[in-house]
């Protein structure tokens, strides 16, 4: 059984499951996802991603806002905590920096980066890091926040081993996706095979990045099992021991409702 640490369940365009978002979550539970930690991006589709996810005791969910979601999104961090208090929501965020859109003002992604990180530390639960060109500014945020306090993963790693040395000591997961199935990632492959067991997960951040043998349709969290088994080929080990340990640790972290 796998988990799919991180995915957007109420992007997926439904037409392939009969248009019926009980379908998707069947065929993914019928394919062997035990659980699917459901991801915020922004808050007007918020309230409808956690309606969804109530029916479910296999999805959690997060409470938060994308960086590079409109600053008309952000809500102050009384909101935030006040939305992220729900006994569903199991972490903050996605949240984080990312500048590879953002050429301009960076300050507002680093007032929200923060607010996402205070919430967190104050509720005591993990906060999901988005980071893009921009590592050097993530770690000194994360380091300066006591980000160490509520830990977190920074998922769809695509930085170096030094950076994801440095996440592993504020006690952050590291999260693989499709990316290391692409013809051109050799060297975030290198960097997934040496991961400590203890601190690595998995996550499909469907409908987006479909791994191989499946680039160009849409992701879901069905296919996290091709991710576990490019893992486990870097790792020189089998495809049951990633699914083992990949899902000890996100309950381990994340610590949703069974």
């Amino acid at each position: 059984m796998f988990v799919d640490s991180h995915c957007h369940l109420d992007c997926i365009k439904l037409d392939e499951f009969d248009d019926d978002y009980d379908t998707l979550i069947q065929r993914c539970l019928d394919s062997g996802i035990e659980h699917m930690l459901c991801v915020s991006i922004d808050m007007h589709r918020y309230p409808l991603m956690l309606e969804q996810a109530r029916r479910y005791p296999q999805v959690s969910v997060s409470a938060g806002i994308h960086p590079m979601a409109e600053q008309t999104e952000d809500v102050d961090a009384a909101s935030l905590q006040t939305i992220a208090s729900d006994e569903k929501v199991v972490a903050i965020g996605e949240t984080g920096l990312d500048y590879y859109y953002n050429k301009g003002d960076k300050q507002w992604q680093h007032d929200r980066f923060r607010t996402h990180i205070r919430c967190a530390v104050e509720l005591n639960k993990p906060v999901i890091v988005h980071t893009r060109d921009a590592g050097a500014d993530t770690l000194n945020i994360l380091t300066e926040e006591g980000a160490e306090k509520c830990g977190g993963v920074i998922h769809c790693f695509t930085e170096t081993m030094d950076f994801a040395e440095q996440a592993l000591e504020l006690g952050f997961m590291i999260s693989f996706s499709g990316i290391i199935t692409f013809q051109n990632a050799d060297a975030l492959r290198q960097v997934a095979s040496q991961v400590p067991d203890s601190h690595l997960l998995i996550e499909t951040d469907s409908p987006y990045l479909s791994p191989a043998p499946h680039r160009g349709r849409q992701n879901y969290p069905a296919y996290v099992k091709h991710v576990a088994q490019k893992l486990a080929d870097i790792r020189d080990t089998s495809i049951e021991h990633i699914a083992e340990i990949t899902t000890d640790n996100f309950y381990r972290v994340f610590n949703p409702c069974r």
